[in-house]
């Protein structure tokens, strides 16, 4: 007889465990808290529901579930669902396997295949879930007792696979109710029939804390069922945050490591705000997106001033703030101050980064050497090689590069924006003045 689905993910994925492989590619940050308990839960054959604010990684998790699935698998051709050819489970199938015998044709389908999602929405239905009548099966002339006339739903055509429901509160009770058969006796049934089919389902779903107060909530013969309740949690250290991006980001220009962990330290000064209602969260799509907008602000930059190639500099930071605050929640009280708060924070983030980058280094030359007059213009209209063209040749400048992970051999951008991230901790020290209007930034005594 065929293995069960959480046999096969028992087996695949202590073969891979055995092997020292890595059976989540692309999780980043949950290696030592959220996958162990995952790996137990599977193992013990359990349901899964993982519990975590939003942009926690929790679908991006369940995805990575059909990689554990073999290959390739047996179905019988022609069938409704995904049918193993030596246990039919349908009467359509059945007959056909008693018919035809040893000729039954057999099709070969990809575990990407045995994967189905579905995000709860209010009006899912009972039929969208588990199945209804065919109106077009009984006008062909069955009748209506035949369970032939039968509609299957998204959980039995997920038959030997994969179930996946994101954000399972907002699933009305109701509708929760018709799952309880699948999770515990593993069955359906429709509308009354007789017809009762063994499934072969992993049930997984996603839910948000505040859920359960706020739009919902899973109800208890539901939770119970569960055999495993999983909390998620947001990238623990700065290193994870930055990896995250890293991934996930598409950049249409280059973003250096200085800038991307300006940016996790931004994010996570956002998590631990008081100002921010930390009920909603700050998902990790907030530093994915602030650091696609900051290489958008740098190409668009090269494009004005025909510098290549397009490299980020601490100036594009400044268009994070405004295109990003409606991301994120503020607390009662706090309108109007939001762009004031995001900014504050965000050079929190860039001192915190600096002071990291720099520690033991005498940036005082350079201070001195603005101070002597040599005043330091930027802005989205001001090239890279003009940043440098104000400033004597100083030996802290190429020790401030290095320590950015840039050499002097580098393009005009890169040396840049390593010396415009010192500059910005010297006026963060105030130890240099600086002034800013809608085009330009000139950093002084």
């Amino acid at each position: 007889m065929p293995k069960s689905v959480k046999t096969e993910l028992h087996d695949n994925l202590l073969t891979a465990l055995k092997a020292g492989q890595d059976p989540w590619p692309g999780i980043v940050g949950f290696g030592r808290t959220v996958l162990p308990q995952l790996e137990r839960a599977l193992l013990a054959g359990h349901d899964v529901v993982l519990l975590g604010e939003r942009g926690q990684g929790k679908t991006r998790l369940l995805r990575t579930l059909a990689g554990l699935l073999d290959e390739w698998t047996p179905v019988i051709e022609g069938a409704e669902l995904h049918e193993h050819p030596l246990a039919p489970i349908t009467p359509a199938s059945i007959r056909r396997a008693a018919e035809l015998g040893d000729d039954l044709p057999v099709a070969w389908i990809h575990r990407d295949a045995r994967y189905t999602e579905k995000l709860a929405t209010p009006d899912t239905s009972v039929g969208d879930l588990i199945g209804d009548v065919d109106p077009v099966k009984v006008a062909e002339g069955r009748s209506l007792g035949d369970p032939e006339t039968i509609h299957f739903g998204l959980v039995p055509r997920a038959h030997r696979g994969i179930v996946a429901i994101n954000e399972l509160p907002d699933l009305a009770e109701r509708i929760q109710v018709a799952l309880l058969n699948v999770m515990e006796e593993r069955d359906i049934q429709v509308r009354g029939y007789t017809l009762r089919l063994p499934l072969d389902v992993l049930l997984v779903s996603t839910a948000n804390p505040e859920d359960y107060t706020n739009r919902g909530r899973i109800i208890t013969p539901l939770k119970d069922r569960f055999g495993a309740e999983i909390r998620t949690h947001y990238p623990l250290d700065v290193a994870a945050e930055v990896a995250v991006v890293r991934q996930e980001a598409h950049l249409v220009a280059e973003v250096g490591e200085p800038l991307i962990e300006v940016l996790a330290r931004f994010v996570r000064n956002l998590r631990e705000s008081t100002v921010i209602d930390q009920r909603s969260g700050v998902s990790a799509r907030f530093a994915v997106a602030a650091a696609e907008t900051v290489a958008a602000a740098a190409l668009r930059r090269s494009a004005l001033t025909g510098e290549e190639p397009a490299v980020a500099r601490p100036v594009d930071l400044d268009s994070v703030p405004s295109v990003l605050r409606g991301k994120i929640e503020f607390e009662p009280g706090e309108e109007g101050r939001e762009t004031e708060h995001l900014v504050h924070l965000l050079r929190r983030a860039v001192a915190e980064t600096s002071r990291r980058l720099f520690a033991g280094l005498d940036l005082r030359p350079l201070a001195d050497a603005v101070a002597d007059g040599h005043l330091v213009s930027t802005g989205e209209r001001v090239p890279g090689k003009d940043v440098l063209a104000a400033l004597p040749e100083l030996p802290v400048l190429h020790e401030v590069a290095q320590r950015a992970g840039v050499s002097a051999s580098d393009s005009p951008g890169r040396i840049a924006s390593a010396v415009e991230l010192a500059l910005e901790s010297l006026y963060l020290a105030r130890k240099l003045a600086k002034d800013s209007d809608d085009a330009t930034t000139v950093y002084g005594p």
